[in-house]
């Protein structure tokens, strides 16, 4: 009988590191399947876009999903939590275990970060949809 090795999945459990890694392997794994979740919903809407034959300024509409998705694939790369830096939180627990980032200068570190996500997040989205909006259709 032959056995398959599979590669393992190791994750950074490290300590809470301000503006860097607010999250451990159960949040990183629920913003990887939500990013996951928004590149397949871009897909599915930029393949129906061009099947219907829409016009190519419609096709922007694809920078919304593509973003979600970015964010979440993101997030999840980086252990980082945008929506936990700007609600002052940190897990590295179960799903739901959060707390309170006390200390000020670290929260201004994790806002910084969480910043820095979300805008690369959000031009993934838009170059994204501009060049679908380019492609011939």
């Amino acid at each position: 009988m032959t056995t398959l090795n599979v590669p393992q999945i190791s994750y950074a459990t490290g300590p809470y590191e301000p503006g860097a890694c607010n999250i451990g392997p159960a949040e990183i794994a629920r913003r990887r399947r939500a990013g996951i979740a928004g590149i397949a919903a871009a897909i599915v809407l930029a393949a129906g876009l061009f099947i219907i034959g829409a016009p190519p300024v419609a096709r922007i509409v694809v920078a919304l999903p593509l973003s979600v998705g970015a964010i979440g694939l993101l997030q999840a790369r980086f252990h980082f939590c945008v929506g936990f830096a700007l609600a002052g939180l940190r897990n590295f627990g179960p799903l739901g275990a959060t707390e309170l980032v006390t200390d000020r200068a670290a929260h201004r570190a994790d806002l910084r970060r969480a910043a820095l996500v979300s805008l690369a997040s959000a031009a993934i989205g838009v170059a994204g949809a501009v060049v679908l909006a380019l492609l011939p259709g």
